[in-house]
């Protein structure tokens, strides 16, 4: 099985940043990560709003974050746990994880935005 590539945070570039986050699935699925404040397995996260993202996609939209530096993907068993990691970024790109996340939470209402104006929990 391959390794899955994390970038140091000295690697991470806020243009990656901005194009993981420029889809409203990948921001979604980011802001459920990073709300929970926990590691979450692939599989909770298939649901955005009323829609189940297939598999395939789900694993390119990790991909994505991953690669961007936004979240760490480990492997256990057959499962694949992810966390956040919000507070690595925002010490090198200071408040542009809270800017994104906080412009899709005011797109979405105000009860999104109380959610997600705190950062991570």
């Amino acid at each position: 099985m391959r390794p899955l590539f994390h970038p140091a945070i000295e690697d991470v570039r806020p243009e990656a940043i901005l194009h993981a986050l420029a889809d409203p699935n990948r921001a979604a699925i980011f802001a459920k990560i990073m709300r929970a404040g926990c590691v979450e397995a692939c599989s909770a996260l298939a649901a955005v709003g009323d829609r189940v993202i297939p598999k395939s996609s789900l694993s390119n939209h990790f991909k994505v974050l991953r690669e961007a530096g936004l979240i760490r993907s480990e492997r256990h068993g057959v499962e694949v746990r992810n966390s956040s990691r919000w507070a690595e970024v925002e010490a090198r790109f200071p408040g542009l994880l809270t800017g994104i996340i906080n412009a899709y939470a005011s797109d979405a209402g105000a009860d999104s935005a109380d959610a997600t104006a705190a950062g991570p929990r």
